[in-house]
């Protein structure tokens, strides 16, 4: 059973990453779909990444945001608008993920002293400090006049589709780690963390180790993720680098989707960055799509309050068994009927 469902999970990511990188080879020039593709690939991959420490973890961080503006500022800062990267920016990414890496570890190693509610305020709190430096720290940021990323040298009929490879590439660097963390001995310490804390420390698991190897591996994509998005825009302002709604971006697509699942943050950013496009363009600047984005997501919350996927594995889950129970009761009438005859030919015997 295990073989089957591995080779199903196989044929499902070949399919999705197979239509994904055609994507652009078919559709060519309509530039505005690529371009939504690769806010709802960034999305997924920042939720994936979320998903490591907020749902294999159980540690609701809130402060992720940081360290997207804090790759947006590396990449702003490394190849400023005098300085043309080409693809050299990409090439650099795994030395931004390091940075942030390291960064992330002090920070994580305080934090997570704390747990529950009182994380989430300690990691929001990261984030509000990160914005304020961006803002006042003129020299290195720019300050509230922002800091530009030098225009990529590419082709402006394919401009796009560095920037979309780059991002799926991120993506699926993220879910193969999320995997990685399902099937390791890291995430079954992970999954006797988010159970009972004091029960893992009791069973041996290296508590604060795993922790800490979650934030920092998670940290370090949503780092490389900010980089890509800034040399894409083009300008990276405090407002939108270190922005708290990329940080409820993440958390809402992850609990949609199924928190702790492999699949849901990624079915989530699908569902929630296609539905706020549509929203956007249908009601303009309004700002009434914002209540049609909270809409969809209420609605699902509410008749799937685990998330879609987590739901609907358990209502599955409970009709395979209902039908269970219903065979094993046929097959014992079946079996006391079946016994009847028996028992009467043997009384006429006797």
């Amino acid at each position: 059973m295990k073989a089957l469902l591995a080779r199903v999970g196989v044929v499902r990511a070949v399919a999705f990453f197979g239509v994904l990188v055609i994507v652009p080879l078919v559709t060519g020039q309509i530039g505005w779909l690529t371009n939504a593709l690769i806010f709802t690939i960034m999305y997924a991959a920042l939720a994936s990444s979320w998903n490591l420490v907020g749902g294999y973890a159980g540690y609701p961080s809130l402060g992720h945001a940081a360290f997207f503006g804090l790759g947006a500022y590396s990449m702003a800062i490394v190849f400023n608008g005098s300085v043309y990267g080409g693809y050299l920016p990409f090439v650099m990414l795994p030395l931004v993920a390091i940075g942030a890496a390291l960064i992330s570890l002090p920070i994580g190693w305080v934090a997570m002293r704390t747990r529950a509610d009182v994380f989430a305020i300690v990691t929001i709190t990261v984030l509000f400090i990160a914005q304020t430096l961006a803002f006042n720290f003129n020299t290195v940021t720019g300050g509230a006049q922002g800091k530009s990323v030098a225009p990529a040298p590419f082709d402006v009929s394919t401009y796009n589709w560095p920037f979309y490879y780059a991002m799926l590439t991120l993506l699926a660097i993220a879910m193969g780690i999320s995997l990685y963390f399902r099937r390791s001995k890291i995430g079954l310490s992970l999954a006797t963390v988010r159970a009972d804390e004091e029960k893992a420390h009791g069973v041996g698991v290296r508590v604060t180790a795993v922790k800490l190897i979650a934030f920092a591996v998670s940290c370090g994509i949503v780092a490389m993720v900010g980089g890509v998005w800034a040399y894409y825009v083009g300008f990276v302002y405090p407002q939108f680098a270190v922005d708290p709604l990329i940080t409820i971006g993440m958390v809402l697509m992850t609990f949609l989707g199924g928190r702790g699942t492999l699949w849901g943050p990624v079915l989530g950013a699908f569902i929630l960055v296609p539905a706020q496009e549509f929203f956007a363009f249908t009601f303009g600047a309004s700002q009434l799509y914002l209540f049609a984005y909270a809409a969809v997501f209420l609605v699902i919350m509410l008749f799937l309050p685990r998330g879609i996927l987590p739901s609907i594995s358990d209502r599955l889950r409970k009709k395979r068994a209902a039908a269970n129970g219903i065979l094993r009761d046929a097959s014992d009438a079946a079996s006391a009927v079946s016994a009847q005859p028996a028992a009467h030919q043997t009384g006429v015997t006797r």
